[in-house]
């Protein structure tokens, strides 16, 4: 299997590169009911900085984007494995594909840090898009608290919406 292919799987969620439970199965060659299981049995060994379950906002944003539609009649949002994560799998899935597979996908994580890191230009793009981000998060935080304000009560259980003289 090509390294490029593996690099197609690698997607960042939260800030984190992962590979989503599915796909891991697909490239082991394994069902993905087995790979489930495999990590239940091993839970311990996949603390939440190794694998984390999607939320169903992300779930629907990963599978109303995915070109491959492949999720089937899934109505669970399917787990993240990081680097980490797959790395553990490795310890739990002790087939010789799942071996090789941990190898490539080892690989393709690596190629994937060396090529953002001998970028600058993609660097100083990623920063410039952190604090656009950064801005109209502010932004977002003041509206809200202003609807907050404007939707809350005062002792008496009447809105404090519009101008008024205090009674104090």
């Amino acid at each position: 299997m090509s390294i490029k292919l593996i690099e197609n799987r690698i997607i960042e969620i939260r800030g984190q590169k992962v590979i989503l439970d599915y796909h891991l199965a697909d490239l082991y060659e394994v069902d993905l009911k087995i790979l489930l299981q495999a990590v239940q049995r091993n839970i311990d060994r996949f603390p939440k900085d190794f694998m984390f379950k999607l939320s169903l906002y992300e779930f629907h944003e990963i599978r109303d984007s995915d070109s491959e539609k492949t999720w089937g009649g899934r109505r669970k949002p399917p787990n993240a494995f990081t680097e980490q994560g797959i790395a553990m799998l490795s310890s739990v899935l002790n087939s010789k594909r799942a071996i090789r597979m941990n190898i490539e996908i080892m690989r393709a994580f690596v190629r994937y840090r060396k090529m953002l890191i001998n970028d600058p230009g993609l660097l100083k793009k990623l920063n410039e898009l952190e604090e656009n981000y950064a801005s109209h998060d502010k932004q977002i935080q003041s509206i809200l608290r202003t609807i907050r304000l404007l939707l809350s009560t005062d002792t008496t259980g009447k809105r404090l919406i519009g101008f008024g003289r205090n009674n104090d």
